[in-house]
C-alpha cells in the first residue's frame, strides 16, 4: 500500500472495539473481508477469553444507551440482529426492568419509558379515534406492546405524574 498503513487482523478487531462494544458476530463480519474464517475464529475466541470482547457488556450498554427511547419489542429486535444469543437478550431486558420502576412488577419500567416518550411527544390524551390510532402507532413503532400502549393512552393520570 502506497502511504497507507498494513493493519493485521488482531488490530483491527482492537480499534473497532475501542471505538465501540461489538457483538461477536458484528466483528466476524467486519473482520471477514481481511481474513480467513479459521483465524477468525481464533482471533475473536482469544478476544473473549482475555475479556476485551464480550457479548453481555455489549448487551446491556446496548440496551442502556437505547431503553430511553425504545420498548423491549425493539431492542430484542436490535439485539437479533446483532447475533446476540435469545437467551443473553431475555435475561438482559428482565434484568434491566427489575433494576428500573418497583412500583408494577409486572411492567413498570417499560410502562414508565412509553408514558415519558408519550409525553414528549404529544401535549394531551387522544380525544378521538384517529388521535388514537396515530399516538397509538407512535408507540408501536418505538417497540411497546399493545398493553403498555392502552395504559399510557388511558391514563388520566399520566400528565399528574409529573408533579
Amino acid at each position: 500500500m502506497q502511504g497507507g498503513f498494513v493493519y493485521t487482523l488482531r488490530a483491527r478487531a482492537l480499534r473497532a472495539l475501542n471505538r465501540r462494544e461489538h457483538s461477536r458476530a458484528e466483528l466476524e463480519q467486519k473482520l471477514a473481508p481481511h481474513g480467513t474464517t479459521a483465524e477468525i475464529a481464533e482471533l475473536l475466541d482469544e478476544l473473549v477469553t482475555t475479556d476485551v470482547l464480550s457479548e453481555t457488556r455489549f448487551v446491556e450498554i446496548y440496551i442502556s444507551s437505547r431503553a430511553a427511547r425504545f420498548g423491549a419489542a425493539k431492542l430484542r429486535h436490535g439485539l437479533r440482529n446483532k447475533g446476540i444469543a435469545e437467551a443473553l437478550i431475555e435475561m438482559a431486558l428482565v434484568a434491566y426492568q427489575e433494576s428500573g420502576s418497583a412500583e408494577d412488577t409486572s411492567m413498570g419500567s417499560e410502562a414508565a419509558r412509553a408514558r415519558a416518550i408519550w409525553q414528549r411527544k404529544f401535549a394531551a390524551l387522544p380525544q378521538d379515534r384517529n388521535e388514537y390510532a396515530r399516538q397509538g402507532r407512535f408507540l408501536q413503532g418505538r417497540g411497546f406492546s399493545g398493553d403498555v400502549i392502552r395504559r399510557v393512552l388511558k391514563s388520566e393520570d399520566s400528565s399528574d405524574q409529573e408533579n
